[in-house]
């Protein structure tokens, strides 16, 4: 198994292989740290039991969570304010949000073309769509994608140590940069900033293969084999008009 300890070891070896090396968890948390003031009023939209709003709500004048799952809302101990709805009908007027969080949520959507025109409805003009996700064409999520829903809920949690409540069917409609910029420009999304993050520790199960995996990480460190990074962390802004 790849449990969080042995993943977390890998990593902070490669930070000291690649000095200045950040996670995607740590490239999103400072996109959002960055757009929360005290007059932001954030929405995570799919928040589950713990996200990264958490960190901020005492920052933001409003922090709110959505989740269609009420299991997770009832195990949300993080923020004060839960509403259960879905994403692709959420019971908010238009303009509720400045800013809108997302943390792997767009490769679970089946519509998500519904999803985004929903966020853009709530967020108001200016407003920021921000998300972490993985990347639909790196290896080890076109690996994950061979495997039949029904034993990825049988392999992920003996893998990696994951609750088998946590663990949802997948589906990789929206996560590449081209199908994103297309599906969220016909909303009046605009990207204004996009990271491709690597990390080795997905396949580290040993030290050989952390080794194979730092070898595939530099050679897609450069030019277009950038796009082949694991996962996405991008801001998008609702265009005025």
């Amino acid at each position: 198994m790849i449990s969080l300890d042995r993943q977390n070891l890998y990593r902070r070896l490669y930070r000291e292989l690649k000095p200045g090396y950040q996670t995607s968890g740590q490239v999103y948390e400072d996109l959002v740290a960055r757009s929360i003031t005290s007059e932001t009023r954030v929405l995570d939209a799919g928040c589950g039991r713990v996200g990264v709003l958490s960190l901020y709500k005492d920052k933001a004048a409003l922090a709110v969570g959505l989740d269609a799952e009420f299991a997770s809302l009832k195990d949300n101990l993080g923020l004060d304010h839960l509403v259960a709805g879905d994403l692709n009908k959420m019971p908010f007027v238009d303009g509720s949000f400045d800013l809108v969080l997302s943390t792997w949520v767009i490769e679970h959507l089946r519509t998500p073309d519904i999803a985004f025109a929903e966020i853009a409805r709530v967020l108001r003009r200016g407003g920021r769509f921000i998300f972490l996700t993985p990347n639909a064409w790196n290896y080890v999520v076109l690996a994950n994608r061979l495997i039949p829903a029904w034993l990825q809920r049988r392999l992920v949690p003996k893998v990696y140590g994951r609750s088998k409540a946590d663990t949802f069917p997948t589906a990789y409609k929206a996560n590449t940069k081209r199908r994103l910029d297309e599906k969220l420009g016909r909303v009046g999304l605009r990207c204004e900033e996009f990271h491709y993050i690597g990390d080795p520790s997905y396949i580290a199960a040993n030290d050989l293969l952390f080794r194979l995996g730092v070898f595939l990480e530099r050679l897609t460190d450069y030019g277009p084999l950038r796009s082949l990074k694991v996962h996405l962390v991008a801001s998008y802004v609702k265009e005025a008009g």
